[in-house]
C-alpha cells in the first residue's frame, strides 16, 4: 500500500529561457530608478487625486472609465502605507515623505515589463519562428514611449498588459482546442481570456476595442466549429451506430455554451464586481456628490445623508420640501425663488409679467424651500391625521420665505419664448388672475395610487390651466436673474425627460402657521429619524449611466493631438521638467519602430488583398496552413491595430499621443510577422534572403541607436540643452536640417 514511498517523487517541467531572460530584462528597463523623478509627472496629478479618495474612502466619479484601473493604482498606495494626505494640485510638485512613490508606480511598471515576454509568446502561438517572436519582444522592450508610460503612475501600460493577455490566452485556448478540448488547460485559457477582457474594459473603455476583437475571432472559430465533422472521436464512433448527429449536436452545444459563459457571462459579472468593490470602498460623501441623484447622495456617509437622515418618507399636505431637478444638467440645482422680479421689458423689447422670479439655483439656500399646500384649505401645516399626497392630486406650491404661489401663465419665458414664464404670483391689481394649481404626476410610480415619497419619487408638475409642465430649460439668466438657471412651463412636452422631473431632497412636516415662526423653522435642520438606502444595483445603474453620459470640459490642451499626428509621430508630450536643471521627460516614440510598424501594416493589407484576389481566381500562392496562419496573424495584429486606432477618428474628446499606444503594440507584433512572411514566401533566391537579412540587421541597429539616443528623454536623468532637445525630437531636427540646406 505504501509502495509509492520507495520511489522518489519526480516532477519535470519545461522552462523557456528566452521568456525568463526577456522578463528579467523587461523588469530591469521598467524598474530601474523607478522613484525618479520624485515629483508629480503629467497625469499623475489626475490619478493621484483618486488614489487619495480611495485611501480616505471618499466617493468620486471619473467619467473617463470604470474603476478597476484606479483600484489597482490605489492597491499600490495601500501596500505602500499611503494615507492619502497629499495635495495633487500641480504637475512638478515634489512628493512628500509620506507618499510611497515606488509602490504607486510599481504595478504599471510590472505590467509594462511583463508585456515584453507576452509579445514573444503571442507571436509563437501564431506559429511563427523563434526569431520573429524574439524580434517582437525586443521591439516592445526598447520602444521609448512604452518605457516612459510604464514607469509612471498611469494606466496605459496596465491596459496594454490585459489586452495582450486576452489575445495570448485565446490563442493558447485555440491551439489546445486542436489537441485536448475540455481538458484543464483548455478551461484555464478560455476562462482567463474572459477575465483578461473584463479587466481591460474595467481599466479604460478603450479595452472594449480589444474585447470586441477577441469576440470577433472567437465567433469565427465557433462558426467553423459548427461545421467540423471530426469534432469528437465519440461522435465518429456513434455515427456508425446511428447516433452520430445527436452526439455531435450535443458536443457542439457544449463548446458554444462554454465560450458564451467564459467570454460573455464572466466578463459581465466581473465588470459589475469592479463597481461593487468600488462602491463598498467609497462609502463617504465627497466633492462629486452633487453630480449624483439625491437618493445616491443620501446613501453616502456624511454630506446629504447627514442632512436627510431620518426625514419623513411620505410627502403630505403641509410638508416643507426642497425640489431638485432630476436631470442634473447643466448643473445640479433646486427650484428657487427670491424677492426680485422679472424686468418689465427685456433687452429685445419683449415684456414680462414683472412678477417674482422663479429659477433653479445650484446651491443650498433657504429660498429653495417650498410648502405643499392643499388648494381647499388655508393651513400651511401638516394636520392630524396626516394626509399624504398621491399621484394625480392637485396641489399649490407656496414659496416658504415669501409665501408667494408658484404660477405659470401665457407669457413668454425670458430666454425660451416658445415656453411659458414661471413666476411666483403677485397681485398687482391687473387683469392677470392667479394660475397656481399643479397636478402631481409620479413618473416612476408602480400604481396610480402611489404616495409621493421623499427622495425616491420622481414627479412632474403639470399646470392645471394650461397643461404646461414645469421644466428646467438649462439656460443661464442674465445679470438681472443673478446668472441662475431658467425654469419654464413646457407647453407641449414631447416625451418624458429628466429636465421635467423633480424629486424631494429635504423634507419636514410643517408645524408653524405664523410666517415668522415658519421662517425660523425653515432655517433649522430636519430632525426626524428614518433611514434611506439604495440597493447596489440601483447605485450601479446610476453611476454607470452618469459615467457614460457625463461630459467633462474637453477644451483644447497644449499637448493634445489628432490621430493622424500619431502615425507620423508629429507630436510629443512634455511630461516633466526638472525645476533647477534642464533634465526632462517626454512621451516620444522611437521613429524607426513607428515608421516600420506603419509600413508593415500597409504591406500586410496590400499582400492580403493580392492573395485574396488571386485565390478568387483559384491561384493559391500559399499552402493552406500558411494561408490560415497569415489570416490569423492579420486578424489579431492588423485587426488589433485597426480596432484600437480607427475609432478615435469618430471621437470628439481631447486626444493625446498615449491613446495610440495600445494600437502601436499590435503593430509591433505585426512587423516581424510580415518580415518572416517576406523571407519565407516572397524571396525566391538565397541572395534575396541574404539581402533582406542585411536590411533587417541594419534596421534593428538603427532602432537600438534611436532608442539609446532618446534615453535622456525616457528616464529624465540627464541635463539637456535646447539644441540637444531639438536634436532628439525628430521633427525639430528634420526642420533644422532643411533650413540649413
Amino acid at each position: 500500500m505504501l509502495g509509492f514511498l520507495k520511489r522518489p517523487v519526480v516532477m519535470t517541467t519545461d522552462i523557456n529561457l528566452n521568456v525568463v531572460v526577456l522578463t528579467g530584462v523587461g523588469l530591469l528597463s521598467r524598474l530601474w530608478r523607478l522613484t525618479y523623478p520624485r515629483a508629480v509627472v503629467f497625469d499623475e496629478v489626475y490619478y493621484g487625486q483618486y488614489i487619495s479618495f480611495y485611501m480616505k474612502r471618499v466617493f468620486f466619479l471619473d467619467d473617463s472609465g470604470p474603476p478597476f484601473g484606479h483600484m489597482l493604482l490605489a492597491l499600490g498606495g495601500y501596500l505602500g502605507g499611503f494615507d492619502g494626505n497629499f495635495l495633487w494640485n500641480r504637475i512638478g510638485a515634489e512628493y512628500s515623505s509620506n507618499v510611497p512613490v515606488w509602490s504607486l508606480r510599481l504595478l504599471p511598471a510590472l505590467a509594462g515589463a511583463l508585456s515584453v515576454p507576452m509579445a514573444y509568446q503571442i507571436v509563437s502561438e501564431l506559429h511563427f519562428s523563434h526569431c520573429a517572436a524574439m524580434g517582437a519582444a525586443l521591439l516592445m522592450l526598447i520602444e521609448n514611449a512604452l518605457i516612459t508610460q510604464s514607469r509612471l503612475m498611469l494606466l496605459e501600460s496596465v491596459l496594454i498588459f490585459f489586452n495582450l493577455l486576452a489575445v495570448l490566452s485565446f490563442l493558447k485556448f485555440s491551439n489546445s482546442q486542436k489537441h485536448s478540448p475540455f481538458c484543464l488547460s483548455w478551461w484555464f485559457w478560455l476562462t482567463l481570456t474572459g477575465v483578461a477582457c473584463s479587466c481591460a474594459v474595467g481599466i479604460k473603455y478603450m479595452g472594449m476595442f480589444t474585447y470586441l476583437l477577441v469576440l470577433g475571432v472567437a465567433a469565427i472559430h465557433a462558426w467553423h466549429l459548427i461545421g467540423d465533422q471530426t469534432l469528437s472521436n465519440v461522435g465518429a464512433l456513434q455515427k456508425q451506430m446511428g447516433q452520430g448527429n445527436l452526439c455531435m449536436g450535443v458536443c457542439v452545444f457544449c463548446h458554444l455554451l462554454a465560450r458564451a459563459v467564459a467570454l460573455l457571462v464572466i466578463p459581465a459579472v466581473l465588470y459589475v464586481l469592479f463597481f461593487y468593490v468600488h462602491l463598498i470602498l467609497l462609502y463617504r460623501s465627497g466633492p462629486h456628490d452633487q453630480i449624483m441623484s439625491s437618493a445616491f447622495q443620501a446613501s453616502l456617509e456624511g454630506g446629504l445623508a447627514r442632512v436627510t437622515q431620518g426625514q419623513p418618507l411620505e410627502v403630505a399636505f403641509g410638508s416643507q420640501v426642497t425640489l431638485r431637478s432630476v436631470s442634473g444638467k447643466p448643473l445640479p440645482c433646486w427650484l428657487h425663488s427670491h424677492q426680485s422680479t422679472y424686468p418689465m421689458i427685456y433687452e429685445n423689447g419683449r415684456g414680462s409679467s414683472h412678477q417674482q422670479q422663479v429659477t433653479c439655483y445650484p446651491f443650498k439656500d433657504v429660498n429653495n424651500w417650498w410648502i405643499v399646500k392643499d388648494p381647499g384649505r388655508h393651513q400651511l401645516v401638516v394636520n392630524s391625521p396626516l394626509r399624504p399626497v398621491r399621484h394625480g392630486d392637485i396641489v399649490q406650491l407656496v414659496h416658504g420665505m415669501t409665501t408667494r404661489f408658484l404660477n405659470t401663465h401665457d407669457v413668454a419665458a425670458p430666454l425660451t419664448p416658445h415656453s411659458q414664464e414661471v413666476s411666483c404670483y403677485i397681485d398687482y391689481n391687473i387683469s392677470m388672475p392667479a394660475q397656481n394649481l399643479w397636478r402631481v404626476e409620479i413618473v416612476n410610480r408602480e400604481s396610480d395610487t402611489d404616495v409621493w415619497k421623499t427622495i425616491l419619487s420622481e414627479v412632474r408638475f403639470v399646470h392645471v390651466n394650461t397643461s404646461a409642465v414645469l421644466k428646467l430649460s438649462g439656460a443661464h439668466l442674465p445679470d438681472w436673474g443673478f446668472r441662475q438657471l431658467e425654469v419654464v412651463g413646457e407647453k407641449l412636452p414631447r416625451s418624458y425627460h429628466g429636465s421635467t422631473a423633480w424629486n424631494v431632497e429635504e423634507h419636514r412636516y410643517g408645524k408653524s402657521q405664523e410666517q415668522k415662526e415658519r421662517e425660523l423653522e425653515l432655517h433649522s435642520p430636519t430632525q426626524v429619524d428614518i433611514s434611506r438606502n439604495l440597493s447596489f444595483m440601483a447605485r450601479f445603474s446610476e453611476l454607470q449611466w452618469k459615467m457614460l453620459t457625463l461630459r467633462s470640459d474637453d477644451s483644447e490642451h497644449k499637448y493634445s493631438s489628432t490621430p493622424l499626428e500619431w502615425v507620423t509621430l508629429d507630436t510629443n508630450i512634455a511630461y516633466w521638467l526638472h525645476p533647477r536643471t534642464s533634465a526632462q521627460i517626454h512621451l516620444l516614440g522611437n521613429v524607426v519602430i513607428w515608421a516600420s510598424g506603419s509600413l508593415a501594416t500597409a504591406a500586410y493589407a496590400l499582400l492580403f488583398l493580392w492573395y485574396l484576389l488571386r485565390r478568387r481566381r483559384h491561384v493559391c500562392d500559399l499552402p493552406e496552413d500558411a494561408w490560415q496562419r497569415w489570416v490569423l496573424a492579420g486578424a489579431v495584429c492588423a485587426g488589433g491595430w485597426a480596432v484600437n486606432y480607427l475609432p478615435f477618428f469618430l471621437m470628439e474628446k481631447t486626444l493625446f499621443l498615449y491613446h495610440y499606444l495600445p494600437a502601436l503594440t499590435f503593430q509591433i507584433l505585426l512587423l516581424p510577422v510580415v518580415l518572416q512572411h517576406i523571407n519565407d514566401h516572397l524571396c525566391r533566391s538565397q541572395l534575396q534572403r541574404n539581402l533582406l537579412s542585411a536590411l533587417v540587421v541594419a534596421w534593428c541597429s538603427s532602432a537600438c541607436l534611436v532608442s539609446n539616443a532618446l534615453r535622456p528623454l525616457t528616464y529624465g536623468d540627464k541635463e539637456l540643452s535646447a539644441d540637444e532637445l531639438k536634436a532628439l525630437r525628430w521633427k525639430d531636427s528634420w526642420d533644422i536640417l532643411i533650413r540649413k540646406n
